[in-house]
């Protein structure tokens, strides 16, 4: 029925987007997360997750979830700062803390309110933020909510960080923080930070550097640690955020570095401090998940065989894929309407790869994004293939 009074207008918004063809609704999972699963009543090749090394069903996972719900119950009962601090929480932290190489690190309820509570907790106005211009939304909502003032660069371009941190520093009329956040992996474009360039111009004009890792964690760096262990960066990022609900199978986001940033961060993150904290059982499934990959580097191994595997393949079918180097691999299409399209008829085909447009990327960049993990077979990633070129034979998008 359509709405009357003050919010009729969304009505008149919901049909501009169907008009569109950008109108999305989640699809409806049955069952397990897995390389092949049921959604919207369909079997389907599962492109879309971000349950990269497979976990998500994992016996030891799943064994470690119960033991700590027979132990600690089912929530944690407040924040953490009333009642709400669990042992197993400081666990946790201890052992991403020791993971990372840092001094500490910092449990939030997800990897969003890692990332807009700890930019927004230590910045202020007058305070100076540097971001590339592709970074996730939490990081765009935390620079948002700091008040500071915000300077963007173009995506990956150094030199123009490095104009922006020196505008920064000259147009300061008294002391102020500047701070330089980037993404380490991007998640709609799959490529990575320049961070080495970024870390040296931080470091030049004396500003707080910060990465988001979310996409890296579990991916990149040894046994998974992330862009800063890749490049080597260890005791020069200042800030690095992780996410637990990607690779780690679980929920929730996390920050390390030194012990007096996670101390004031307990005192002043509004996310620490007007939200409940993790169930005891996703504590305890990060612990399991954290074992489990530093048991086992060939979940890593065959998680980047995979994307090899695929991204040649697409490669071979003539599908650009854009500037990717990680599992994350877009097929790019660029009109948002086709884009949509595409995704549907692979869903009929039995493969769900989503189709992304704006205002999650920018306008005349939609694409359909893959996203490979360790649990995929060959076959499965083959049959994708010939179910990507067939119906992009059919919709004109490669020859």
């Amino acid at each position: 029925m359509p709405l009357t009074g003050p919010l009729a207008f969304l009505d008149d918004e919901l049909a501009a987007l169907r008009a569109q063809g950008v109108y999305r609704w989640p699809r409806r999972l049955t069952g397990e997360q897995a390389p092949v699963c049921v959604y919207d009543g369909r079997r389907v090749i599962n492109l879309c997750s971000n349950n990269y090394l497979g976990l998500a069903n994992d016996p030891r996972l799943k064994a470690a979830a119960r033991t700590a719900i027979d132990e600690y119950g089912v929530g944690s009962g407040a924040v953490r700062t009333i009642a709400g601090n669990l042992a197993i929480h400081e666990q946790v932290e201890a052992r991403l803390a020791a993971f990372k190489h840092t001094e500490a690190a910092l449990l939030y309820q997800s990897g969003f309110t890692a990332n807009a509570g700890t930019v927004s907790a230590i910045l202020g106005r007058g305070d100076v933020v540097v971001s590339d211009e592709l970074n996730h939304a939490s990081i765009i909502d935390g620079c948002r909510l700091s008040g500071a003032e915000r300077k963007i660069f173009p995506h990956r371009d150094v030199d123009a960080a490095r104009r922006a941190l020196a505008d920064a520093r000259e147009g300061a009329s008294g002391p102020r923080k500047v701070l330089l956040i980037t993404d380490g992996v991007f998640s709609m474009d799959g490529d990575v930070a320049p961070l080495p360039a970024l870390v040296a111009a931080a470091e030049e004009f004396g500003a707080i550097m910060m990465v988001d890792d979310a996409h890296a964690s579990g991916v990149m760096g040894a046994a998974g640690r992330g862009t800063v262990d890749h490049f080597g960066l260890h005791g020069r990022v200042h800030i690095q955020v992780g996410t637990l609900s990607k690779a780690w199978a679980c929920l929730g986001g996390y920050v390390a570095g030194s012990r007096t940033l996670i101390e004031f961060l307990m005192q002043r993150a509004r996310p620490l401090l007007f939200s409940t904290s993790h169930p005891p059982s996703v504590a305890a499934t990060a612990l399991a998940a954290l074992d489990r990959i530093e048991a086992d580097p060939g979940l890593i191994e065959r998680l980047w065989d995979n994307t090899r595997f695929f991204r040649a393949g697409l490669a071979r079918l003539g599908f650009d894929t854009g500037a990717s180097e990680t599992p994350i691999t877009p097929i790019m299409i660029g009109d948002e309407a086709k884009a949509m399209r595409f995704s549907d008829r692979l869903f009929e085909e039995g493969v769900f790869a989503l189709g992304i447009a704006y205002p999650t990327v920018p306008r005349g960049r939609a694409r359909v994004r893959t996203i490979v993990t360790a649990g995929h077979t060959r076959a499965q990633l083959s049959e994708a293939l010939d179910v990507c070129g067939r119906v992009g034979r059919e919709m004109g998008v490669v020859g």
